[in-house]
Order: structure tokens, then C-alpha cells, then sequence
């Protein structure tokens, strides 16, 4: 055919698809001219689940189009960091829309922005007309240590639910102030004014739910000291308190006798003081301590039906001195990524008689397996009462087939009368753990529970979080 049918071909290409082109556009012509055909009630509440740059990408579409987004109950200005000049477009466009935006009553107004070019006038600014909007939802991201960036009005609004405050100085709280419908307060990595400023926070906040603190540590190893803080709240149902490793404290106080879940994260290894008040509501804890603040933690917590913890109990120290006992703990989740994890194991089934799952892991966050070296594993005096009579369900997350860890999974499978199953999730690869002689280990030992079902799962280590 030579070069000229090639061509030929070729160019028929072409023609086909521009007319698949022209297909294309008109059907999109179409669509469009479909979704316009919905009431402006719908078509807001169909961009109110877009992000706020995307629905005011929608005003170019036509006329009926161009301000909808300024319907929008939920507003996001996000920072990018790939587009750090971006900053004074961002200052602009907000201070020329938030003031005209129609919506009565903003929902949400989320603000993660940096310093240079907008400053804390900017944010006090906004943050004054969502309130003057009866705002609901405040979530700010902003990096500042010495400047305010709230007005006067902010302390004394009536509708705000829910406050999330991150990287901020928290200053005096007013005398005056008081968030009364205040629920849900989120703080992360805040700079405290003095002791006084996060419990000053708290007293205005009557009904006060849901609290979230991550006290702050710095990435270049500085080490940030506070005094004591207390959280004395009533009324507070969760809480969620994180101790950096390199944030130094005093101590911390905690006054919560309503509380429900208690997640409490302290890897401070410098002594400071603990005081955690009775929570006889307390059903659900997450505890990751250093040793020593699990002895102020553990007599606080034993009304819970669920509890995940990671600490340890080493050889010399007597932390269940007082002699506590779990007797609603249904579900122990325990990591023994601790040298004296087995410790802490042997004293937890002893002191819960009524524990019906057990589950044991190794979480990838707190380090590597190899950095890990687990004193063994010493028998009770006496079976555990749980052993005897109530634990049904085992499972170990990140079993490597060491002499500690085989030593404990087969006494539990030897002393547990009623197991009905046990699931073993084993990295055969990386740990070179043979597989066959795990099962021989352990389905060959003999159980205490005829009907016990023994599941072998093979999964990467990566997989056990």
C-alpha cells in the first residue's frame, strides 16, 4: 500500500476521534446542563461535600453557578506546602468572600495557615465573623507562639461546639468568658502560657465532652518544660492526654469522675508527678505509660471492660502493691514490645478473673522486634482464676517463635479451660520462624479446652498493627 495508504490510515484515525471529541463535550454539555436542572437547595448541599476549593471551582460553569459556593454552611483554607506563594492569595480571597458569604449560620470554618503573610490580626479577624455567624465548628491550624489571635467575641460564643487549636500560644482566658455549648475541644501541640491557661480553658466550658491534649515536644530534640497542669472536668466523658517523650513536665492532675474512655500516652522517662482521681464510670482505657506512672494510673482504672496497654513492670518494683483487681475486664489487648512485658501479663490475668478475650501484639510504632529482648516468662503460683473459667478467645499479633513468647502461649493453651479459639499470626519470612515446628510447639502441647480450634496465620510483620 506504501506510504501514502499509511497515511491514509492514520488520518481516518484522527477523524474518529475528534468525532468522539465532539461526542464527548456534548454529553458533558448535557450533564451539566442535567445537574443544573436541580434546585440551588440541592446543588449547595451537593457541594457542601466537596472541599471548599473544588465548589468554588464549580462559579466558572454559568451564572447560576457563580456564588452558590458562598451557600456553603462548611468552609476550608487549607495551606499547601508545594505552593508556599500561594499564602497572599489565600489572605485575599478570604478577606474579600468570608465577610460577604450568605450562608446564616457557618457550620464549619477550618483555618490551617502559617505565618507570613497572613498574621494573627487575619485570623482574629476571620475567627470574629464566623462567630458574628454563629459558627458551630472551629478548627485552626496556626503557627504562632507570642500573639493572641482570638477577639474578645470568641470567648463568649454561644454556639460553638466543637474547637480544634493546634500549633498556638493559649493565652489568659478572659474573666468574662464562657463557651456554654462547648462539647468537643481538641488541643495539639499547644504553647501554655503559664500552669493555669489549659485548666482556665476548661472552667468555661460547662458542658464540656470530649477533650483531646497532645502536650508539645519539639522536632530539634529542645526540650520544652511546663509546670503541672490539671484537667478537672465534671463533666468530660473522653479523654485523650499525650505526654511527649521530649515534653518535660512537672506532673499532671486528673479530675474526671464522669469519664467513660481514657486514652493516656506518657513517654516522659524524666520523673514528674501523676494524680489520677477515681472514674468509677470508666469502661474503656488506652494506656501507653512509662513504668512508673502506670503504679499512679492502675488503682484509677479498674472499673473498665476493655483495656489495651503497653508498660512494663520491672523486676524490682512492686506497682500492684495495693492489690487491684479488674472485675468487669472483658477484653485485654497487652504489647509486649517491653522487656518486662511478660510481668506485666502474668499480674493482668491474675488480677481479672472475669477476661474473655486475650489479645497479645507487637506494634510496629514502638520499634523494631530485634530491640526487643523479653525476660522470661515466670508461671503463676497459681493458675489464673480467668484461665479457669472464663477466657474463650487468645490471639497473639507478631509471634516470632522466641523461648519467652513460646513459653507463655503454651501455658495459657495448657490452663485454659473453655478456649474456643486461638489465632497465631506468625512471620514465617523475616524472622525465620519455621513453621512446622511452631505448629508442633504449640497444637501438640497439651490443652486444657478439648473443642479449642488452633488458626496459623502467615502475614508479614508490617501487617500486625
Amino acid at each position: 500500500m506504501g506510504f501514502l495508504g499509511y497515511y491514509v490510515r492514520i488520518r481516518k484515525r484522527k477523524v474518529k476521534r475528534s468525532k468522539l471529541c465532539r461526542r464527548r463535550q456534548v454529553r458533558v454539555c448535557k450533564d451539566v446542563s442535567s445537574i443544573s436542572d436541580l434546585s440551588d437547595e440541592l446543588l449547595i448541599k451537593i457541594l457542601s461535600f466537596l472541599p471548599t476549593k473544588v465548589a468554588v471551582s464549580t462559579s466558572i460553569l454559568s451564572k447560576q453557578w457563580q456564588f452558590l459556593w458562598m451557600w456553603l454552611p462548611k468552609l476550608e483554607y487549607i495551606r499547601s506546602y508545594r505552593h508556599h506563594s500561594n499564602y497572599s492569595a489565600i489572605r485575599q480571597f478570604i478577606d474579600k468572600y468570608l465577610p460577604l458569604h450568605r450562608a446564616p449560620i457557618i457550620e464549619s470554618l477550618s483555618l490551617r495557615l502559617s505565618v507570613d503573610p497572613i498574621q494573627p490580626e487575619d485570623i482574629k479577624r476571620w475567627v470574629e465573623i464566623a462567630v458574628s455567624r454563629y459558627v458551630r465548628e472551629l478548627d485552626i491550624y496556626y503557627d504562632t507562639e507570642d500573639q493572641n489571635i482570638f477577639p474578645s467575641s470568641f470567648y463568649t460564643c454561644d454556639s460553638l461546639v466543637v474547637l480544634n487549636l493546634c500549633n498556638m500560644i493559649l493565652m489568659d482566658v478572659p474573666s468574662t468568658a464562657r463557651l456554654p455549648s462547648l462539647k468537643t475541644l481538641g488541643l495539639k501541640c499547644l504553647v501554655f502560657q503559664d500552669d493555669e491557661s489549659l485548666q482556665g480553658l476548661l472552667d468555661i466550658c460547662p458542658v464540656l465532652e470530649d477533650l483531646s491534649v497532645l502536650l508539645r515536644g519539639e522536632c530539634s530534640m529542645e526540650e520544652i518544660g511546663m509546670g503541672e497542669i490539671t484537667v478537672i472536668v465534671p463533666t468530660l466523658q473522653r479523654l485523650s492526654l499525650s505526654v511527649s517523650w521530649c515534653c518535660y513536665v512537672d506532673g499532671y492532675v486528673i479530675d474526671t469522675p464522669s469519664l467513660k474512655y481514657l486514652k493516656l500516652e506518657d513517654w516522659n522517662n524524666s520523673t514528674h508527678d501523676v494524680e489520677v482521681k477515681d472514674m468509677p464510670e470508666l469502661s474503656e482505657a488506652y494506656v501507653d505509660v512509662v513504668f512508673f506512672v502506670l503504679e499512679s494510673v492502675i488503682g484509677s482504672i479498674t472499673s473498665v471492660k476493655r483495656l489495651e496497654i503497653c508498660s512494663e513492670i520491672p523486676e524490682r518494683y512492686d506497682v500492684y502493691g495495693g492489690g487491684f483487681v479488674f472485675n468487669q475486664l472483658e477484653h485485654l489487648k497487652l504489647c509486649v514490645c517491653k522487656d518486662y512485658s511478660s510481668h506485666l501479663l502474668g499480674q493482668l490475668l491474675k488480677d481479672s478473673p472475669n477476661v474473655r478475650v486475650l489479645d497479645v501484639f507487637h506494634t510496629g510504632i514502638h520499634g523494631f522486634v530485634e530491640d526487643t529482648d523479653m525476660v522470661s516468662w515466670k508461671q503463676p503460683s497459681l493458675v489464673p482464676q480467668c484461665l479457669l473459667s472464663s477466657l474463650q478467645i487468645f490471639s497473639w499479633r507478631g509471634y516470632f517463635g522466641r523461648s519467652q513468647e513460646r513459653d507463655i502461649a503454651v501455658y495459657i493453651l495448657k490452663n485454659a479451660c473453655f478456649l474456643k479459639k486461638v489465632t497465631i499470626f506468625a512471620d514465617i519470612v523475616q524472622y525465620s520462624v519455621p513453621h512446622l515446628k511452631m505448629i508442633k510447639e504449640l497444637a501438640f502441647s497439651s490443652g486444657a479446652s478439648s473443642t479449642c480450634e488452633l488458626v496459623f496465620v502467615e502475614c508479614p510483620y508490617e501487617m500486625f498493627d
